[in-house]
């Protein structure tokens, strides 16, 4: 099956909001991208398109795919048929005859599903009338079929073998009117499409919801009309009470209107009705109702998940109570009070033939059931080491339970790191290991502090050494200066002197100069001594400043 239900993953923040509200186990892939995000991606082969995610999802990341843009683009070159599901006078309740009019001035024939509706009531009537069923379960919805059709196969042999209302519009349409035109139908349902992709009856699934905005990204502007006529000049004659099917138990309403009798249980709303239906498959027969009528969506398809409506439900529900009244007052009877014979289904009985009404279904594979050796590797990939663990369920994942998450990781469609009790394990696991490394690393701090002051007083001892060197190479070279000069002054003397002998003299003056060169020896060892006196002490000086760095660092390390 394409894709209906769309993903945008960089909208996607991994809530997991879709996966707790889809009624469809298999039908979201949660996968951890290489950034470390979660991003729920939908199975098309699995999702019964429901669009409860689409309806849940708070960031944008889910939207879904229907024909408007497609039927828009042909709508100039085809004399296309457009089929009005009667929600349009709930979504619009003060525009909906000039969006028909518009599609009319486009060149549209304008056919009401209500008539559909009324077909799919009576055939419904005289299958039970004819034996020809047994307990039913109503089919209007596409995501109910749909949900059956993957995941309770064996319902199929009591869901209702009857067309939806806008099927059996179609099969009027095509075989009584001999309309060949393609067909497109303005409906509040994402699910519709998978109807007509099975049947073929259909081209375009318009939803109201994108129809609002392609007029809207159009400028196409639609004029008022008043809130209190429900009346419209179709192309053909306007359906009477099947007006009604939109809201909850609306096919259940027109039952009991020709039958009261019928014994009909009504469910609404995927957090109801689709346990519901899996109750309903474990129950034995003689406790089913004889018709099941489902929906769902909560409050029927009047704020179905394509509406796009802002109306509340008390709203939509008010319009239905009119809508319902206009449409009993054009019910014809043969007998007085309304309580004769239906002349509509009168003229049903006479026209149509109920087997060109009815509907086969597709049933797909279930997928296995994971072993018990399965699940077990699962939930220690998990971290769930004990029953308790196996059985936390959280919801945090968005399943009902510990299990249905293991069983969803075991097919392929998430992943143990989307498990809070994983997570919470790693986390404590990494913690206990930092702490440790923690711990280790204080050890070492302390240590390195322990060294620090030593060496600190190493230095000192070297830097006080370092000043006494250099005060008393200092006090060196000062009298190394005196002494060098005192000699020159006695070779003077000397070189001067008339008293001592040429010889006696020359030999004073070459021991004084000897002297003098090794005073300038001891002269130049000092100023060498006090250039790398200095070089130490900058040297000194920069260490210092090193380790009161590390000190402080080692400090913060302890947290000190």
């Amino acid at each position: 099956m394409n894709e209906i239900i769309i993903v945008k993953p960089e909208k996607c923040v991994g809530c997991n909001a879709c996966v707790r509200n889809c009624p469809a186990p298999e039908a979201n892939i949660t996968k951890i991208l290489e950034d470390g995000r979660f991003v729920t991606t939908v199975n098309p082969d699995r999702c019964i398109t429901c669009g409860e995610c689409v309806r849940t999802c708070n960031h944008g990341a889910r939207d879904f795919i229907d024909d408007t843009e497609e039927c828009m683009s042909n709508i100039s070159r085809q004399k296309i048929i457009v089929l009005v599901a009667p929600a349009i006078k709930s979504v619009f309740p003060d525009r909906w005859k000039g969006i028909l009019d518009w599609f009319r001035k486009k060149g549209c024939i304008i056919y009401d599903v209500s008539l559909g509706a009324d077909i799919c009531t009576w055939a419904h009537l005289r299958a039970i009338e004819m034996g020809k069923v047994g307990n039913l379960i109503t089919q209007p919805c596409a995501a109910i079929v749909k949900y059956i059709e993957i995941y309770q196969p064996r319902l199929l042999r009591n869901l209702a073998p009857i067309h939806s209302p806008i099927s059996c519009a179609v099969t009027y349409i095509r075989k009584y009117m001999n309309q060949s035109n393609p067909i497109a139908v303005l409906s509040p349902c994402i699910a519709k499409k998978t109807e007509f992709k099975e049947t073929g009856l259909v081209k375009y699934n318009i939803t109201f919801q994108k129809l609002s905005e392609y007029f809207e990204k159009n400028d196409i502007k639609i004029p008022f009309n008043s809130i209190h006529d429900f009346e419209y000049q179709f192309d053909d004659q306007q359906g009477q009470v099947g007006a009604i099917y939109p809201r909850p138990g609306g096919l259940r309403d027109n039952l009991w209107l020709h039958n009261p009798d019928i014994n009909i249980t009504t469910s609404e709303g995927v957090h109801k009705v689709y346990p519901e239906l899996d109750m309903y498959a474990n129950m034995p027969e003689h406790k089913h109702p004889e018709v099941f009528d489902v929906l769902s969506c909560e409050f029927g398809c009047n704020v179905g998940p394509a509406s796009g409506t802002k109306q509340t439900v008390f709203d939509v529900m008010a319009t239905m109570r009119e809508v319902e009244k206009e449409a009993k007052k054009r019910r014809k009877t043969t007998g007085p009070f309304r309580f004769g014979e239906d002349k509509l289904f009168k003229k049903f009985d006479e026209e149509l033939d109920i087997a060109d009404f009815m509907r086969n279904y597709t049933p797909m594979n279930p997928s296995p059931i994971p072993t018990g050796k399965q699940l077990d590797a699962v939930f220690e990939m998990m971290g769930k080491h004990t029953e308790a663990d196996r059985n936390y369920n959280c919801h945090a994942c968005g399943y009902r339970s510990c299990r249905e998450m293991a069983i969803a990781i075991c097919r392929g469609l998430n992943t143990p790191e989307n498990c809070i009790v994983h997570a919470k394990s790693v986390l404590l696991a990494r913690h206990s290991e930092l702490s440790s490394q923690h711990e280790k690393l204080a050890e070492i701090a302390s240590e390195c502090l322990e060294l620090s002051d030593r060496l600190k007083n190493d230095i000192k001892q070297i830097t006080d050494n370092v000043d006494v060197i250099d005060e008393s190479t200092s006090k060196t070279s000062q009298k190394a200066g005196q002494v060098n000069s005192l000699l020159n002054n006695v070779i003077t003397f000397c070189e001067n002197s008339e008293v001592m002998d040429a010889d006696s003299v020359q030999q004073m003056i070459s021991i004084l100069q000897t002297t003098i060169k090794a005073f300038s020896a001891l002269n130049d060892n000092v100023n060498t001594t006090n250039t790398s006196t200095n070089i130490i002490n900058n040297s000194i000086s920069e260490i210092t400043s090193l380790i009161d760095e590390i000190n402080i660092t080692l400090h913060k390390t302890e947290g000190k």
